[in-house]
């Protein structure tokens, strides 16, 4: 690993809980292998493009890392009933990241609904820099998941292959399907991928019990969760 430069953001409102304030730590890598990275996670980091962050809160730790033991997990009834709308009719391909202007295009409506839905900060369009930034330009490659109903483009979801486990970076889908509940559809894709190829553990990145936006993650049982103190990991809910 290649350590470019580190640094603490000032504290701002937090984008999880509106009441609190977040402070992260930012680590920008020069290279970075996928053992080293999966070493980062195990250890409560999370990354966009080649930029590793955690937080850092001196009042808060909701943030949470959360995994699913690959092996032990079992759908509940409402998953089973997500992959059962989903699996004849919509469409998954795996490949290289690239950007286009569908995908802006979908970015952006995902991110205005959930504005408007959620209280999401106010976002600003996209551009292709930016994208790429963040999805595209990776220290080792990085899986896009691209799901299709017909040929409309609905969900994009960008994946890490790495030694012990496969973690899920990212996710946004149409807001005229949500009732096809795409976010859990992915994570259940992922799963399968991950039973495939006998990979221990799926890690999906922080868990925050009081929004709700990150509150699905939970569902997916049974689960643990990386204290914050120890740094140990322990099962959460069963």
């Amino acid at each position: 690993m290649e350590t470019l430069f580190r640094f603490i953001s000032p504290p701002t409102t937090c984008g999880y809980l509106p009441d609190q304030q977040w402070q992260m730590e930012y680590e920008v890598v020069g290279r970075l292998t996928p053992a080293e990275y999966l070493q980062r996670m195990q250890n409560g980091w999370r990354r966009f493009g080649f930029a590793l962050f955690h937080p850092v809160c001196e009042r808060c730790q909701a943030c949470r890392s959360l995994r699913i033991p690959i092996e032990r997990f079992r759908p509940n009834r409402s998953q089973r009933r997500c992959w059962q709308l989903n699996q004849e009719v919509v469409r998954c391909v795996i490949g290289t990241p690239e950007v286009t202007r569908e995908k802006l295009d979908l970015y952006d409506r995902y991110h205005a609904f959930q504005t408007e839905l959620k209280q999401w900060p106010e976002h600003e369009s996209k551009t292709a820099a930016d994208y790429a930034q963040s999805f595209i330009d990776n220290p080792f490659p990085t899986q896009e998941w691209c799901y299709y109903l017909d040929d409309r483009l609905i969900g994009v979801g960008y994946v890490d292959q790495l030694p012990g486990g496969m973690s899920a970076i990212y996710f946004f889908y149409d807001p005229d399907e949500r009732d096809r509940s795409l976010g859990i559809y992915n994570v259940l894709n992922i799963i399968e991928e991950c039973q495939r190829q006998a990979v221990p553990y799926l890690f999906l990145g922080y868990y925050v019990e009081a929004c709700r936006s990150l509150a699905y993650k939970a569902t997916f049982t049974p689960n643990q969760i990386r204290d914050f103190v120890t740094g140990t990991w322990a099962d959460y809910r069963l």
